[in-house]
């Protein structure tokens, strides 16, 4: 058997960021073999961290990857237990490749699936072996809370790791989409259209703004006119082509689109820890 030397369990230590004796011993059974040793380290803090799943994660970050020219995007909230990690330069790697793996990779379904295809920035790695390797170092548990995938043109946003924005478009620019993004990360639309939004709750503002009429004494043959023009506010707070461009209030979003060439599409905005569904104006 190879002398382990104190310089090769060293460099393990280096890389693993693991305790020196657990490097040595790892060493030690694989034989000198670095490589092996490192998939050892792996596997034995895999089963350390399966006993650790029921913990809370509280913590993370949205990962976002869009493309206009490549014609996919996706999006993908990675929870961890604490802030520290979440700032973590490799954890944020982690959810940025997972993110780009999901937008250029295969269909799937299930958070497992996505774990086992390849590491975009880890090469021979899977998504599961750099996760493996970064929970062994820094003992905290991972998890994918929430994924989506768009198979079209899209720009996207993330706002200090806590808000992400996915947005599908038909034509415009890169800039232009991550500009629309931004404002949606910003003002919180709830729908893209007047028509996504939800017949049921237009309904119940038209009458609610009717009932204030009234009780401001306002004869009943004017009432249906004065509730468009009070009805323009609400689709202003509520609608992304109708409110205000975040970054010249002067013209709305639908403007700005529309002199970049671009169709809003659909866009699905997420914040840490809350649930949330896709805006829609095509069911694509």
């Amino acid at each position: 058997m190879p002398e382990i030397s104190a310089a090769m369990v060293k460099k393990l230590r280096d890389e693993t960021q693991l305790p020196m004796m657990e490097c040595k011993a790892a060493l030690t059974e694989s034989g000198g073999d670095m490589e092996a040793a490192k998939r050892k380290l792996r596997e034995s803090g895999k089963k350390f961290m399966g006993k650790r799943q029921d913990r809370t994660t509280e913590e993370g970050r949205i990962g976002v990857y869009a493309s206009l020219s490549g014609g996919m995007g996706a999006i993908v909230e990675l929870q961890c237990e604490s802030a520290p990690v979440a700032a973590n330069v490799e954890f944020v790697q982690l959810a940025d490749d997972l993110a780009k793996q999901l937008a250029t990779g295969p269909a799937i379904q299930k958070d497992e699936q996505l774990w086992s295809q390849p590491s975009p920035s880890r090469a021979g790695m899977t998504l599961e072996d750099q996760r493996d390797e970064l929970q062994n170092k820094i003992r905290e548990v991972f998890r994918i809370a929430r994924f989506e995938k768009f198979s079209a043109p899209c720009g996207g946003f993330v706002h200090m790791a806590k808000i992400g924005v996915l947005l599908e478009v038909e034509g415009g620019s890169d800039e232009l989409a991550k500009d629309i993004s931004l404002h949606i990360a910003a003002m919180n639309p709830a729908a893209a259209t007047k028509s996504d939004l939800d017949p049921e709750l237009v309904n119940k503002e038209r009458e609610l703004q009717k009932d204030r009429a009234r009780q401001e004494g306002k004869p009943e043959n004017i009432i249906d006119k004065m509730i468009e023009g009070r009805m323009r506010n609400f689709y202003a707070e509520n609608v992304l082509e109708e409110q205000p461009y975040v970054k010249d209030e002067s013209v709305t979003v639908g403007d700005v689109a529309k002199a970049g060439g671009m169709k809003i599409k659909r866009f699905i905005r997420w914040q840490l820890g809350q649930g949330s569904s896709p805006s829609s104006v095509d069911a694509a």
